[in-house]
């Protein structure tokens, strides 16, 4: 039929009229969502009874007749919309996880074996899950028990830290803190108790956090000044804009890129996925 032919050859025009749909709901922080620095008939019908497709050519008709046979058609469909909207979006999604998984091979080295990064569960653990991350950022901080779960599931899991501080001053200031506990062995204490507090970021509050988990504060305040502190967190965000990641949390586990505080199922089925490849491998 030809309004059918047309309207499928012809469906760009009718995009024109679709409002973009609101995407996922919001569950990473980034600088976009940052407030004050914190994220907690006629035609149709006379051109069918004329004999079909094979009547007319549609290069032979007048762009006002192609145009209101569309619109006729998807007035008559709204679904097609709904349908070609999905499609786009599917595909959209299939690009964006091969791009991912692209860079992920190609940073491999980086995401897993940067002597500087803190690393947490299984140090020799078979899969590992990257986490990039704010402590400024609610959605961190929900994730939190998630991250905590896995890592009692799964004796063979090691966490690779990445500072990603993108809320302002006082995420970078959390996050050189954080780092300059590593000197007294007390880094992972001392980032569960961040990822535990809220509020204020400042200085004196995060000092106060870092006594609580027993650290010399006079020692971690000058360790805070250490300049290689400046290249690990600046290696961490050239290594977050080349794998695409602009927001808090995002996860890497395998060749998979996770952006934001899914549930914990999904987390699950990537590391199942991930030790399965390992499996495929060795076989």
């Amino acid at each position: 039929m030809l309004v059918r032919t047309l309207a499928a050859t012809g469906l760009a025009l009718a995009l024109a009229f679709i409002v973009a749909a609101p995407g996922q709901a919001e569950i990473v922080c980034d600088t976009g969502s940052v407030e004050d620095g914190t994220c907690d008939p006629g035609t149709g019908k006379q051109m069918a009874d004329s004999g079909g497709a094979s009547a007319i050519s549609a290069d032979d008709l007048p762009v006002d007749a192609i145009r209101k046979i569309i619109r006729d058609y998807l007035l008559e469909h709204p679904e097609v919309l709904i349908e070609v909207q999905q499609a786009l979006q599917a595909r959209r999604a299939a690009q964006e996880a091969e791009q991912a998984r692209s860079a992920i091979q190609f940073y491999r080295d980086e995401l897993l074996s940067d002597p500087e990064a803190p690393v947490a569960g299984n140090p020799d653990g078979a899969i590992t899950l990257v986490e990039f991350f704010d402590y400024r950022c609610g959605y961190c901080r929900r994730v939190k028990p998630t991250v905590e779960t896995l890592l009692a599931e799964n004796d063979d899991l090691r966490l690779v830290f990445k500072e990603f501080p993108i809320l302002g001053p006082e995420s970078t200031m959390a996050a050189y803190a954080a780092l300059a506990a590593r000197g007294q062995g007390s880094y992972e204490a001392f980032h569960w108790a961040l990822m535990e507090t809220d509020g204020s970021f400042d200085r004196d509050h995060i000092l106060s956090v870092a006594r609580s988990v027993g650290l010399d504060t006079e020692r971690l305040a000058r360790d805070m000044e250490d300049p290689a502190l400046d290249a690990l967190i600046e290696r961490n965000a050239a290594l977050a804009s080349a794998l695409g990641i602009s927001g808090t949390p995002a996860f890497v586990v395998g060749d998979r890129l996770i952006g934001g505080a899914l549930p914990l199922e999904h987390f699950r089925i990537a590391i199942a996925d991930a030790r399965q490849a390992l499996q495929d491998g060795a076989e």
